[in-house]
């Protein structure tokens, strides 16, 4: 069956090779690190999600906790038997392998939806700049050059002296310190997209704005958009742990792994070091993986490297 006059006139060239999925599974299989890069992230990523599951105690649970087991070094046991602390415990009697999973959760689980927000909001706001123009366009990008003339540690301090400390709290000042970043990104590529050929076409078929925006344009927007998103959620993990660790981030009661490592911090110079030291570990390796990934992801979604 031959395609319709319309989906013939407004189908943009693909960006990509024709079976996208066998492309990205190569393009990973022939790099050795970039394998092993996704191999560590999606170990993290599991580990985290089933943190209740694998991990040896709950360390939040003060019924589990034992206050003379605290500081204990790696690979000491219990004082009644039961465990043995693969990682040590920190001042508290938690087991440092327990509070680092649990800590994984938090960590990725603000970095991710921060993520996801930022990029909708950006998103959309670029895709609208770039396509329409205008004064729109000039105010958003002023507002964004303004934002992103600051470092974007100081835009989330500031956000978070304003609201206080929480998941809710972190989230949004992480979505205002990186919406431009992807609002700079989308309007860009937009401003490229609007005029080929196959949106002349949707504006001369009758197509409404919204289909031509969402199912003609976006769609062309997003590989370099997944690539920043991608980069960026290492950004915001990093964020996230750094404001926890100067006391601005998340409370006590929701430790992640920059609290766990401020936690620690103190008793590095007193020969404990494994309570700041993991955990240290532990974000290094989750930044790590994440860059690793999204620096192949950049390859795969850039069709120039593909064209014969």
């Amino acid at each position: 069956m031959s395609e319709s006059p319309e989906a013939a006139a407004v189908a943009p060239p693909a960006p990509a090779a024709e079976r996208p999925l066998r492309r990205f599974v190569s393009a990973y299989a022939e790099s050795r690190v970039a394998l092993a890069g996704l191999a560590l992230l999606l170990a993290i990523v599991l580990a985290a999600a089933f943190a209740p599951w694998l991990a040896p105690q709950n360390p939040y649970d003060l019924m589990q906790l034992d206050v003379l087991d605290g500081r204990l070094p790696p690979g000491s046991a219990s004082g009644d038997g039961r465990l043995t602390y693969l990682l040590g415990t920190d001042e508290q009697g938690r087991d440092m392998l327990s509070a680092i999973l649990y800590g994984l959760r938090i960590s990725v689980g603000v970095g991710v939806a921060a993520t996801l927000l930022a990029l909708a909001i950006g998103m959309a706001l670029g895709l609208a700049a770039g396509y329409f123009g205008g004064r729109f366009d000039a105010v958003l990008m002023r507002i964004a050059d303004i934002q992103l003339s600051f470092p974007s540690i100081l835009v989330a301090m500031i956000l978070l002296a304003l609201f206080g400390q929480g998941i809710d709290k972190i989230v949004v000042a992480l979505v205002a310190s990186q919406w431009a970043y992807y609002a700079r990104t989308t309007r860009g590529t937009a401003l490229v997209e609007r005029r080929r050929e196959y949106i002349d076409a949707a504006r001369l078929l009758g197509l409404s704005t919204p289909r031509i925006l969402f199912r003609h344009l976006l769609p062309n927007c997003l590989p370099p958009l997944i690539v920043v998103a991608a980069l960026q959620v290492a950004a915001a993990i990093a964020l996230e742990a750094t404001l926890s660790f100067l006391g601005l981030g998340l409370p006590v009661t929701e430790p992640s792994l920059g609290l766990l490592i401020s936690n620690g911090f103190q008793y590095l110079y007193s020969g404990r070091y494994w309570i700041s030291v993991f955990p240290g570990v532990a974000l290094l390796l989750i930044i790590l993986a994440i860059n690793l990934v999204a620096d192949r992801l950049r390859d795969v979604l850039n069709p120039r490297l593909h064209e014969r």
